[in-house]
């Protein structure tokens, strides 16, 4: 039976075991051998990473020809317009093509954890935060859309892949499950 580890990362966490000095790892939290991170998640991201004892499964997950959804909260720079919603829903020309389409929703402030280091404040610059899914998993995708419309990210956190959800995770918190 495979096993899947649903691990809450946290902000400045590589989603790998191994790294050259000074770099914090998942080794730092996970101490489960032969699991690998199905996917990846950038360094200055939060939330939910699936690793899995299987490779099928790994392959499953994190091969974008599946098209696993995965969703994420952004906490984005300015007032988000409709146009810059309307352009996400329907894909934005990023310079290794136009991505996919993806569902998006403006969402009220999430209840979340402290980030630590905490966001960077403008004083005269609101934020908007938003729900993203998308399909694909291009290197700093969410990130580079979002700049790409006008809204840079200002923290990103996601909070399902698939039918996986972070639920009440905290960072630094994992939980095994039985992956079929």
């Amino acid at each position: 039976m495979s096993q899947l580890l649903l691990f809450n990362k946290p902000f400045g966490v590589l989603s790998q075991f191994t790294a050259d000095a000074g770099q914090r790892t998942l080794a730092e939290y996970i101490d489960c051998k032969g699991f690998y991170a199905a996917g990846r998640l950038d360094k200055d991201s939060e939330g939910l990473l699936l690793l899995t004892d299987d490779g099928k499964l790994q392959q499953q997950i994190a091969d974008p020809k599946f098209k696993t959804a995965k969703t994420y909260l952004a906490q984005i720079e300015g007032e988000i317009t409709d146009t810059a919603i309307f352009q996400l829903s329907k894909g934005v020309e990023l310079k290794d093509g136009i991505t996919g389409p993806a569902e998006v929703l403006l969402v009220d402030a999430p209840q979340l954890w402290q980030r630590d280091p905490p966001i960077r404040k403008r004083k005269d610059i609101p934020t908007s935060w938003i729900e993203l899914t998308i399909r694909e998993g291009r290197n700093r995708q969410v990130r580079r859309m979002t700049a790409a419309v006008g809204f840079p990210t200002l923290r990103l956190v996601r909070i399902s892949i698939g039918d996986w959800q972070l639920g009440s995770l905290e960072p630094g918190q994992w939980v095994s499950e039985e992956a079929f």
